[in-house]
């Protein structure tokens, strides 16, 4: 599927829900600026031209309060800076984005132009460990998401509890 394709089945896949008017440019400008990167494509085209939030497998975080919060934050910037941990920081570019309960979230990658999807669990052993690469850009994720199936691992790329973990 095209990125014109995916924004039309989303779309229609979310035509029933109540959700926010799209974002504005400049709410996306000041995203990109507070992480210091560009938003992947297809995610940018979904919060300009879909909703501010709510669309995707765990719907997505605003970028502003709309009001209609998708997580336990406001929005994005406060899922950003809720991630903030001196001791086990997220790589540069990683932003959380779905809320899925439990502390666990969908993350994606601004450094990468196909937004590749990251997990973050910290239930399986510790915040140090929390972080593993999906495998699956955001278009992937979206297109699994619009068949009805949602990722959820494993994925083996995390590093689990094995090697010098003392956390469980």
């Amino acid at each position: 599927m095209t990125d014109d394709d995916l924004i039309l089945a989303v779309r229609a896949h979310v035509a029933d829900q109540e959700l926010p008017d799209p974002a504005s440019t400049d709410d996306v400008r000041a995203v990109e600026q507070m992480v210091g990167h560009l938003m992947p494509r297809l995610l940018r085209r979904l919060y300009l031209e879909v909703a501010n939030g709510g669309f995707g497998s765990w719907e997505a975080v605003s970028l502003t309060d709309t009001r209609d919060w998708f997580s336990d934050c406001a929005d994005i910037t406060e899922a950003y800076h809720d991630f903030a941990d001196p001791e086990h920081p997220l790589p540069p570019g990683i932003v959380p984005l779905m809320d899925r309960g439990c502390a666990m979230w969908a993350l994606i990658d601004f450094k990468t132009a196909d937004g590749q999807m990251w997990d973050w669990d910290p239930n399986l052993c510790c915040t140090a460990h929390a972080l593993a690469p999906v495998g699956q850009s955001l278009a992937e994720w979206i297109t699994d998401w619009l068949h009805g199936t949602t990722p959820d691992g494993p994925y083996p790329q995390r590093e689990t509890t094995g090697k010098n973990c003392t956390a469980r």
